[in-house]
């Protein structure tokens, strides 16, 4: 990668207290194992304000630290106007997160605004499921699947980044 401006992901879902945090968290971790923290910076947040300030869900935290992965730096936040203008890739979790995040873009977002499973060709769905309502297995499923989408999207990046 180049010592151009660092790459900026932003991950997105409904509350910011299970599937964004962890794209995060897997993100972020993958991001330090190849040395690229100064390349590519990561944070997530969600469409809604019911959990800011709030800690990653308990479930989704410990299904993460099992894996290795550590969110217990994560506080929720909620979307804002400055994220459209400072992310390069804002990727959503499910289809009404990205109808909502269409919805309050107001036309300065020049980078990738999509879903996040798009990163993964191996995937036969489009959306990270909500795990919240459900039981333990949710959060494995969805943790399956953001490592899947994670690895693509830093091949993606990586790979734009050097044909630049």
């Amino acid at each position: 990668m180049s010592n151009a401006a660092p790459v900026r992901v932003l991950f997105v879902c409904l509350g910011n207290i299970c599937r964004s945090p962890t794209a995060h968290g897997v993100f972020e971790s993958l991001v330090r194992e190849r040395g690229l923290q100064e390349q590519i910076q990561v944070d997530s947040c969600g469409t809604g304000d019911w959990h800011i300030g709030h800690a990653p869900d308990r479930r989704a935290s410990e299904e993460a630290a099992r894996r290795g992965y550590d969110l217990s730096h994560l506080r929720a936040r909620q979307v804002q106007q400055r994220d459209f203008r400072d992310f390069d890739y804002i990727l959503a979790m499910d289809k009404q997160n990205l109808a909502d995040l269409r919805g309050l873009c107001d036309g300065e977002h020049r980078g990738h605004l999509g879903l996040f499973l798009a990163f993964d060709p191996q995937s036969l769905v489009d959306e990270v499921p909500d795990p919240y309502y459900g039981g333990d297995e949710g959060f494995t499923r969805v943790l399956d699947m953001v490592e899947a989408a994670s690895e693509g999207l830093l091949r993606e990046i990586c790979g734009a980044d050097s044909k630049g």
